[in-house]
């Protein structure tokens, strides 16, 4: 059964939040064209998820035998949003720009889930690049909203563009591979004029032939 996780980081409320309408139109679409799917919700925007602070980091770091009862409590939500991940074929993310870079809330999410032992290992002996990914076979979306303009390959902005640069460097924690990594992108929202409204078209569709096109792939594959 092909496995969605949705994973909203706005923190505006649904009816102003244009990530949110693209993650519900990836999310409808899905499932019209795999309709056994699941799909597991977290919306991280509006129930934000702590930071890691030194007790995650020494629970995290502290082999599993060694760990005091505290340590497991500690790492409880990391462990269950681990879970979520490793269930997921694809992860379906609304990441607004929120000073050209990730928003807050998703950051959070992010340093939950990169774990040593659980989503990466960490080996001296492979000299200068120690990390490996543990998880592997996953495909992430990003559907973003920008209030200005030109931040792709080769735009006006690309230079400023932390957003898609930071997720696609920590795409591996999630087990997406850097070829499996797809974005869409309202802009202009800022400047509420023609561009804006053409822009959200073009992007609605592109979410609509996209998610179309991952529910028949992965549907066939699992």
């Amino acid at each position: 059964m092909p496995t969605l996780l949705r994973i909203d980081a706005s923190a505006q409320l649904e009816e102003r939040s244009l990530t949110r309408h693209l993650t519900g139109i990836f999310t409808g679409t899905f499932l019209a064209n795999a309709p056994k799917s699941l799909v597991i919700t977290r919306d991280v925007g509006l129930n934000p998820i702590p930071a890691i602070d030194q007790e995650f980091i020494q629970a995290a770091f502290t082999p599993l035998e060694e760990r005091e009862a505290w340590m497991n409590e500690r790492l409880a939500l990391s462990d269950e949003l681990i879970e979520e991940v490793e269930a997921a074929d694809i992860l379906v993310m609304g990441a607004p720009m929120y000073n050209y870079g990730i928003p807050t809330a998703l950051k959070g999410w992010i340093d939950q889930v990169a774990r040593i032992g659980k989503t990466f290992s960490f080996d001296l002996a492979r000299g200068d690049t120690p990390i490996e990914p543990i998880l592997s076979g996953k495909r992430l979306v990003v559907l973003s909203a920008r209030g200005e303009f030109g931040f792709g390959q080769g735009g006006v902005r690309a230079h400023l563009n932390a957003l898609d640069l930071g997720l696609a460097a920590c795409a591996h924690y999630f087990g997406v591979a850097p070829g499996h990594v797809e974005t869409i992108a309202i802009e202009y929202q800022e400047f509420k004029d023609d561009r804006h409204r053409a822009s959200v078209v073009t992007a609605e569709a592109r979410t609509r032939d996209l998610a179309t096109q991952l529910a028949i792939t992965v549907a066939q594959a699992v």
